[in-house]
């Protein structure tokens, strides 16, 4: 898709190299991949960057204790993240490492910059120390005697120094901060830096003596000291562009988006912003601090034992399925609590039952209707509120991209979803089917229902760019989504009439309930293992097995027909996949002559939960559903409104 010439530049923190990939980082990245992937769409030239961050004490350590250089040492451990990244389906157009010279001669140039115009000075420091941090406090920092970061013990060090007059911008910063309500979000931590500065800001220490940690980037004008940690980090924002004319010239500065955890918000609303208005440039557009991830409402930790692994997750559900879940599951900016059985809901709810039953059925309904092929609509003037109502969607889609509101964004697809659904069982396309009248009816229908299909294609798409591709796939749509773009959403119609469907595979395999219980049990940590599982104890037991003559003894049960095709060879059998809570039941049917397969989807009914299996046609039943017979129509029995799923009924 051709650009417009707009830029657009968004950034995850550069992740400490000594640190194993988790649940965290992924999420940062995901939402970055998310916004650099609609920006695309939108026409933007995106510059999205990540990378890794390979100086300071810890790695050095690391190194010693292996015996190795630190280069080769950090050689090794960046790759875990670029192939996590790879895994994920991100998008990133730069991946930079600190300790590439590109990176190193920018930050070598700009403190010489600063130390030439005395923005930079030495002098003697006396204070605590904190090795696990590479950070320096003063005695009215600490709590009960150790780092407020992180805890642990500190140490008293004295040394010379030198230091960056960060304190004679605090005024400038909290004005700036004050006059622009987007530069910090949310607002929570916007009030958090607020505080913070309320408070004198002192200068900050950006070297460390060679003698005791050799390991970072000289100082261009003493080579006896090297680069503080953070001091170097946060200039690769700007070293990935070049030069400090060619970060001017580029148009990709200042950045739209710094998006990070909220732990490392000081550093980049103070560190940062006071660093990029000494060497002369804008500070970012916007930095956006999200909240953490707890599992089962504990905090991940390796000595606990529950740390989520990405690698994992995307081994057992797939990259499509944990994408959607992040960002699906908890606000942006917010704590979110991980668990593997929210995970699964996920699954099952959103994906299995409602996206991806809504492709199958149109499909299917698609080849039984029309040979595989998308009719031409023969109003197309019809359908207005069902045109509306996608095209305020797709406005109200756009709007809370400018929030990072993603976990709303896909509610709103999601209602988009629903209503595609809720057209199709309004106008019964099984029923249009039976007469000429309906036949002119049903090829609106069904383009209409495809038509839908294509546009939660494209705005699913940043979220799970593997599985909307496959939508479009099934679609037969055969032009990429990226060529596409958002510009093929102006107008209604932009899948062509006469184009060849392409039956697939269920986009989204649900998770049966024996098979969750068996994934919980082998993925949960021992923490989670503690806690009330799922199982059948929230719903009462299946009695034991009767005859139909025992009827008073009859367990009958709510349950959701999730499949239905009709029995080869047979006028009134239906084959039913029947979930009733605990487990999914086979069961069949004699309602053909009453009901279509598409028409049953998605409905719950009323099932002879423990009636003894029987056969029928070959086929095992495990099961009897509740009817009436109406002048020889039969009418199944339900509820409204309708109730969960395994429900006894009295």
């Amino acid at each position: 898709m051709e650009t417009s010439g707009k830029k657009f530049f968004l950034t995850t923190p550069i992740y400490y190299v000594n640190d194993v990939p988790h649940i965290g980082h992924a999420y940062t990245t995901i939402a970055a991949d998310v916004v650099a992937r609609y920006k695309r769409l939108e026409g933007y030239e995106v510059s999205f960057l990540t990378g890794t961050d390979e100086h300071g004490q810890k790695v050095l350590q690391a190194a010693q204790a292996l015996g190795v250089e630190p280069q080769e040492h950090v050689d090794k451990l960046h790759k875990r993240f670029k192939e996590l990244w790879a895994r994920l389906n991100i998008s990133n157009d730069d991946f930079i490492r600190t300790t590439e010279e590109r990176h190193k001669t920018l930050v070598r140039d700009i403190l010489q910059q600063l130390f030439d115009r005395k923005e930079i000075y030495k002098d003697s420091y006396e204070g605590w120390y904190c090795m696990p941090d590479e950070r320096f406090w003063t005695e009215k920092d600490l709590v009960k005697g150790n780092c407020p970061e992180c805890g642990r013990k500190v140490d008293k060090i004295k040394e010379h120094n030198y230091f960056f007059k960060m304190g004679q911008h605090q005024d400038w910063l909290k004005e700036y901060i004050k006059s622009n309500d987007e530069f910090i979000q949310p607002v929570s931590r916007r009030n958090e830096v607020l505080g913070f500065l309320d408070n004198p800001l002192g200068d900050l220490c950006i070297s460390r003596p060679k003698e005791r940690l050799p390991w970072g980037i000289p100082l261009p004008f003493d080579e006896d000291y090297v680069t503080y940690v953070w001091f170097d980090a946060l200039i690769n924002y700007i070293s990935a562009h070049g030069s400090l004319d060619e970060v001017k010239k580029s148009g990709f500065w200042p950045a739209n988006h710094h998006l990070l955890g909220k732990d490392i918000l000081t550093t980049h609303a103070v560190y940062w912003s006071t660093m990029l208005k000494a060497i002369g440039l804008d500070p970012a557009h916007n930095l956006f601090a999200h909240g953490w991830w707890t599992v089962n409402g504990q905090k991940m930790s390796k000595s606990i034992g529950n740390v989520v692994e990405p690698n994992h997750l995307v081994d057992q559900f797939g990259v499509d399925t944990i994408r959607y879940f992040l960002l699906r599951e908890v606000p942006f900016g917010m704590d979110g609590d991980f668990s593997h059985k929210a995970l699964i809901g996920r699954i099952n709810s959103d994906l299995a039952n409602n996206l991806g039953n809504l492709l199958n059925r149109t499909i299917s309904m698609m080849k039984r209707y029309h040979d595989n092929v998308v009719p031409e609509p023969t109003d197309p003037t019809e359908d207005v509120d069902l045109k509306e109502e996608f095209r305020s969607g797709i406005d109200d889609v756009h709007k809370l991209y400018s929030e990072l509101a993603y976990n709303k964004i896909l509610e709103r697809i999601w209602v988009l979803v629903d209503t595609t659904n809720k057209y199709i069982d309004k106008n019964g396309p099984w029923n249009l089917v039976k007469s000429d009248e309906g036949k002119q009816r049903l090829a609106t229908v069904m383009y209409n229902s495809a038509e839908c299909l294509r546009v939660i294609s494209l705005l699913v798409y940043p979220f799970m760019p593997g599985s909307a591709a496959k939508m479009m796939q099934q679609l037969g749509i055969e032009t990429s989504i990226e060529e596409q773009g958002l510009e093929s959403l102006k107008t209604w119609g932009g899948l062509k009439p006469g184009t060849t469907v392409q039956p697939g595979p269920q986009l989204f395999p649900r998770i049966e309930d024996k098979e969750a219980v068996k994934i919980l049990a082998a993925l949960e940590s021992p923490a989670e293992e503690s806690k009330e599982k799922p199982s059948a104890a929230k719903v009462e037991g299946i009695c034991d097995q009767v005859l139909i003559d025992d009827f008073m003894k009859i367990d009958l049960r709510t349950g959701r027909i999730i499949e239905a095709e009709k029995v080869k060879k047979s006028k009134k059998l239906i084959q039913l996949k029947v979930d009733i809570g605990t487990e999914t039941r086979q069961v069949l049917a004699g309602i053909a002559e009453s009901y279509e397969p598409d028409e049953l989807v998605g409905r719950t009914i009323i099932l002879v939960a423990n009636l003894k299996p029987v056969k029928l046609m070959g086929i095992e039943s495990q099961g009897m559903l509740l009817a009436a017979s109406d002048n020889g129509k039969i009418v199944l029995a339900g509820f409204e409104p309708e109730p969960g799923k395994g429900i006894r009924v009295r």
